[in-house]
């Protein structure tokens, strides 16, 4: 069989795209999203998606990290709804459904998508680090130098030592002024250091405002690759109103036989 597939990249997080309306992909080959997304014998990248139709919102997206778990990924969404622009089954404003539940986004003239991303009741402050669920699991702790920080192997230690099998994305943070936090992500699925990680930012982001880093609720985020960009409303500790903006690229398009 010969896949057609997309190749999309948010600040260097890097996806492959399948138009699956036919439902031809085959969904159970865990196997094959893993061979997709091996960078030295298949495509390479963070994930695989699929875009498909659904009942109610313009399109379903399902995520697959790069071992075959599914979750939310916001860069990922955004790249995907990138993509069903480019496709024309929206214009410049969608609702879709994902892991998580409805989305809804905006593609600005300058290529920008900002993905408003699900409320957030729950920021769990802890000693020396928070925990927060915005679509998928984050543990967010502050460092003193990020640039030389072992992110890999801190990242790896954490999400099995602490959160065990299910595991967490982990996020290590330097403030650099009021408003921005750079960030490292190590991502559990991928089981490596990503460019970017859009779930990530949001949670930093969140975490940073809860401890009283920053009074600011439009927060800037450079990471490996590029700067993203949260912004969000709270009220007695519930997040809302919460919109992860950034690039999504069009990188390549083409065919593997599977």
């Amino acid at each position: 069989m010969i896949l057609d597939f997309y190749k999309y990249q948010g600040t260097g997080n890097d996806f492959v795209i399948v138009d699956n309306r036919a439902k031809t992909f085959p969904k159970n080959n865990l196997a094959l999203i893993s061979k997709l997304c091996d960078r030295h014998f298949g495509i390479g990248a963070d994930g695989v998606m699929l875009l498909e139709e659904h009942e109610t919102s313009d399109f379903r997206m399902i995520y697959y990290n790069a071992d075959g778990t599914q979750t939310m990924c916001g860069n990922g969404a955004r790249c995907m709804v990138a993509f069903a622009k480019y496709l024309g089954i929206i214009d410049s404003k969608t609702n879709f459904t994902a892991y998580d539940g409805e989305h809804y986004a905006e593609v600005s003239e300058e290529g920008i998508v900002s993905l408003h991303m699900i409320d957030v009741d729950k920021v769990k402050i802890h000693d020396d680090y928070v925990f927060a669920d915005t679509g998928t699991q984050h543990h967010v702790e502050i460092v003193e130098d990020l640039t030389n920080f072992p992110v890999f192997e801190k990242g790896k230690k954490i999400r099995y030592d602490v959160y065990g099998a299910p595991g967490s994305n982990v996020n290590f943070v330097q403030q650099l002024d009021a408003k921005t936090f750079r960030v490292r992500t190590y991502e559990k699925g991928v089981e490596d250091e990503t460019l970017a990680c859009g779930t990530g930012v949001t949670a930093v982001a969140l975490a940073m405002h809860a401890t009283h880093k920053t009074t600011e609720k439009n927060i800037t985020l450079p990471v490996e690759g590029g700067i993203l960009s949260v912004s969000f409303e709270e009220h007695n500790g519930t997040y809302s109103n919460i919109y992860l903006s950034g690039p999504a690229t069009f990188v390549f398009k083409g065919q593997i036989s599977i």
